[in-house]
């Protein structure tokens, strides 16, 4: 909104000129999502808590999570009004990647909101297969209107970039599709998995979303990207004012999620969260690095996979004391605060190997 009101004005007013850049537009993009989830944030768990939107813990969790039952829940809320309030504000409407990445965050969001609600009411959601269904039907809107209505990536739109290589790109055709939707539901449903203690979620999310918002501006800007030797995507940049949003509105929402959690975010939350990370990547064609981005996601999930395959395997052994990982090693003895800081710091460590091969190629 505000460089379709102030741009066109530079002839008269040449300090306007400002809103061109998009770093400057992305920057105030942060601070106002960060400033609105603050200022919205208390007044988000009142209602929560007038409405009796709760917290419900697992029986078969730890023990003492149980202290946690009645936390205000579905404060992804926050997230998402904060971000998507934001991203109206700054970013140019006209460009194509804000709209795909909105439609992402709210079709996630839809899902993780019924899914919510579901709980509330009957004390579980939807289905898995509903879930599933629903989320691959959004992922797939997103990768068919990158593949065939994006007239911009008609030569490289089905082409595999893999990290280290430079020329290895290789076309996967019609494939390339499910590829995407294997990519976004898995990191919406990686991270739903992540979000397990107070603030473990959040914290690899703002890692992984300023990693990407480097990422998405060195992709649109041309030379930048000849320079790496990755491939230019014309008006990428512009992404990072999405991006920027998410991590002010995530930052926020820290603020009252960090131990002890006066709010947790709900599936409503994680869901468009992950769902937002997956597009992105498929966006500007760095899915793959999104397995070292995301690491601790997808670490997390592979963690309830090899636990569930075991005991089925043996009958009913554990290969975890308790999955996903963040429980066992709460189950080891690690205080939950130790846990969450240092899955952070993993993901920080991830985040920076990840950026190293933009030249390592």
């Amino acid at each position: 909104m505000f460089y379709h009101l102030f741009y066109p004005l530079t002839s008269e007013y040449s300090f306007l000129n400002v809103f061109k850049y998009i770093t400057f537009r992305s920057a105030y993009s942060g601070v106002t999502a960060l400033a609105l989830s603050l200022t919205l944030g208390n007044l988000m768990i009142r209602m929560l808590r007038k409405f009796q939107i709760g917290e419900t813990i697992r029986s078969d969790g730890p023990e003492h999570h149980a202290s946690k039952s009645g936390t205000p829940t579905m404060g992804g809320l926050l997230i998402l009004v904060t971000f998507l309030g934001s991203t109206l504000l700054w970013a140019n409407l006209e460009s194509r990647y804000i709209w795909v990445i909105i439609f992402s965050v709210i079709g996630f969001g839809t899902i993780g909101f019924r899914d919510d609600i579901l709980k509330l009411r009957r004390g579980n959601g939807i289905s898995a297969k509903e879930k599933l269904l629903l989320q691959v039907l959004v992922s797939l809107g997103v990768g068919i209107y990158l593949l065939y209505f994006d007239p911009t990536r008609a030569e490289y739109a089905t082409r595999l970039s893999v990290p280290f290589f430079k020329e290895f790109q290789p076309d996967l055709g019609f494939l390339y599709l499910f590829f995407i939707a294997f990519i976004i539901v898995g990191t919406s449903n990686a991270v739903n998995l992540t979000d397990g203690l107070d603030g473990l979620a959040i914290g690899p999310i703002i890692i992984a979303t300023l990693t990407y918002t480097g990422i998405v501006y060195i992709c649109g800007h041309i030379k930048f990207a000849e320079y790496l030797n990755i491939q230019y995507i014309k008006g990428a940049g512009e992404i990072a004012v999405a991006s920027s949003a998410v991590i002010g509105a995530s930052l926020g929402f820290l603020w009252y999620n960090s131990y002890p959690a006066q709010i947790f975010m709900g599936d409503v939350g994680s869901l468009s969260l992950g769902g937002l990370i997956g597009t992105i990547a498929v966006i500007v064609k760095h899915e793959l690095l999104l397995v070292l981005i995301g690491g601790i996601f997808v670490i997390e999930a592979l963690s309830v996979i090899i636990q569930v395959g075991y005991f089925k395997y043996t009958g009913g052994k554990r290969f975890f004391k308790m999955a996903p990982l963040h429980h066992h090693f709460e189950q080891l003895g690690w205080s939950e605060p130790k846990v969450i800081v240092r899955f952070w710091i993993v993901a920080v460590v991830l985040a920076m190997i990840s950026l190293s091969t933009l030249k390592l190629r």
